[in-house]
């Protein structure tokens, strides 16, 4: 995860008049509330923006208690996604994660509570899904040119390949929680959080606004998300699912989520071409290469955007056939979006009808 710096983007309310139109409209709220009795003043919207993760950052609220100041509130959510940076990054060599990477060390590497949870979620993702999410899949990253070094846009050859897998394999890495450790069997093991970080720092920044006592935000990092509440139409949030064409950017389904984290993973924006052939940045960890298969996204709807975040890549690993099949049987709720002769499919589990709805006005 690369940490840009801090941009000045700051918070912007909305709902309120500009003071030289003030006195016109207070004047006509007065007139509806005497006419309309049974209305209600206009929801008050606070937006605020940032970068973080090598990517940005949006938390909106709508009706926040008066004792919530935006810009302390955004100061905190900076510190709160800087300090999983910290944590987290492989971009960053002075990182937790980096430092644990770094060291050749068999034995248990001690680290903080908050990565050895990320990491313990992602390897109980790892076994469900039989190892189509796998976090040591890192060094596989780097080789094909999508991880923090710059990529040639040349195929690996296949012993490059299987020389890299040789590196790999979630069975090779053990947590545990107390106290908080990791340990690899293999000492250039590498690790890399990068599909499952967003959506942990997406819940842990709903967990901060949730302690501050809002009951109506929506938060979203790189386009992981999390909603509580409605919006500011008093309605549950309307969420695009974007279609995975990668000559431009269309809504594919819209969906409307209320108490509830949403994760998308899609083979459509990071990829590079090469003598005719496409290659995505997702990486089969038992192939050592890019996926081949038509499905393009995955997107899953959970109660936590973490396993949401991991789950959808797992899903856009198996492929539409065997992801679908693992998606109906563990009761997720995912819609999948494949490429077919004529432009896209869409296949949906049952579960994802209960989850979400197409929004309405």
């Amino acid at each position: 995860m690369k940490q840009p710096r801090k941009t000045g983007a700051r918070y912007r309310r909305a709902g309120h008049p500009r003071p030289e139109i003030a006195c016109r409209w207070i004047l006509v709220l007065l007139a509806l509330v005497l006419l309309l009795p049974g209305c209600s003043s206009p929801p008050e919207q606070v937006v605020f923006r940032g970068a973080t993760m090598g990517t940005t950052y949006s938390v909106q609220l709508v009706d926040p208690p008066q004792t919530v100041e935006p810009a302390a509130l955004q100061d905190r959510v900076d510190d709160v996604l800087a300090d999983i940076n910290a944590s987290m990054s492989t971009y960053d060599p002075g990182s937790e994660l980096s430092r644990f990477n770094a060291s050749s060390s068999t034995d248990w590497y001690g680290v903080s509570a908050e990565l050895a949870g990320v990491v313990a979620a992602a390897q109980g993702v790892s076994e469900a899904s039989g190892g189509a999410f796998d976090i040591t899949v890192g060094p596989l990253v780097n080789l094909w040119g999508f991880g923090p070094g710059e990529g040639s846009g040349v195929p690996p050859s296949p012993e490059q390949v299987s020389a890299a897998k040789l590196r790999t394999g979630y069975g090779k890495l053990d947590v545990r929680l107390s106290p908080p450790a990791l340990r690899k069997s293999e000492p250039d093991l590498y690790v890399d959080l990068s599909a499952i970080a967003k959506g942990y720092g997406v819940d842990r920044v709903a967990a901060l606004l949730d302690a501050a006592g809002i009951e109506n935000y929506l938060v979203e990092i790189g386009g992981e998300l999390r909603a509580r509440g409605l919006n500011f139409r008093r309605k549950p949030w309307r969420i695009a699912v974007e279609r995975p064409d990668p000559a431009g950017r269309t809504v594919q389904q819209v969906v409307a989520l209320s108490d509830a984290a949403m994760a998308t993973s899609g083979d459509y924006r990071n990829f590079f071409e090469s003598g005719g052939t496409r290659y995505s940045h997702t990486i089969d960890p038992a192939t050592g290469r890019p996926v081949t298969h038509d499905l393009a996204s995955v997107t899953v709807v959970g109660a936590d955007a973490m396993h949401a975040d991991a789950l959808a890549t797992a899903l856009l690993v198996m492929g539409p056939d065997r992801g679908l099949q693992f998606a109906r049987a563990s009761g997720l709720a995912a819609l999948f979006i494949s490429r077919t002769g004529t432009g896209f499919e869409t296949h949906v589990t049952p579960a994802w009808h209960g989850a979400s709805a197409s929004a309405g006005d």
